[in-house]
């Protein structure tokens, strides 16, 4: 049986809709999901963000057997230095892409994953994101939380769609 852990982001917690559906793509392929919370409160940004993050996500790898999927909102994929060290496949929900030590973990993975942000987000970079994976998708005019302009259901639509891109990415990969 596979394994899939979602990492938080500093306010989208894993029981946001964002990293909840995305882990419910991986439990309903018959991964066993475990919806990580942080233990303190996370650093502010810069370097030691890294550190923090990777310190309270190794234990819970260190107790699962094969090659679990990452799912990390935000914050969460400055995990990404973890799966590219066990060459873990991963999604990854608006990741810093401004932050050079995160680009840099995800430049040394070798195992798929897919890059997820939204146009309108200053912490996405999308000429890094299509650089690093040749999996990406790229809402436009979506900000950090992946809202869009517009009614709230035009919101919900783009969480439908980050829904299926998982799912695509998934099988195109093979995972698990």
């Amino acid at each position: 049986m596979a394994d899939a852990v979602v990492i938080p982001g500093r306010r989208f917690g894993p029981g946001s809709p964002l990293p909840m559906y995305a882990g419910d793509v991986a439990e309903k392929r018959g991964a066993v999901v475990h919806r990580y919370e942080w233990t303190g409160e996370p650093p502010g940004p810069g370097p030691g963000v890294e550190a923090w993050v990777q310190g309270e996500v190794a234990p819970v790898l260190k107790g699962l057997p094969g090659q679990p999927l990452l799912i990390g909102k935000s914050l969460g994929c400055f995990a990404a230095g973890l799966a590219a060290d066990r060459s873990l496949p991963a999604v990854w929900l608006t990741p810093v892409l401004t932050a050079v030590w995160l680009t840099a973990a995800l430049e040394r993975a070798t195992a798929p994953f897919l890059l997820v942000g939204g146009s309108a987000d200053p912490l996405w970079d999308p000429a890094a994101a299509r650089r690093l994976s040749p999996y990406v998708v790229e809402v436009p005019a979506a900000n950090h939380g992946m809202y869009v302009p517009g009614p709230l259901t035009d919101t919900i639509a783009v969480l439908a769609r980050i829904v299926v891109a998982v799912e695509e990415f998934l099988d195109e990969v093979g995972w698990p």
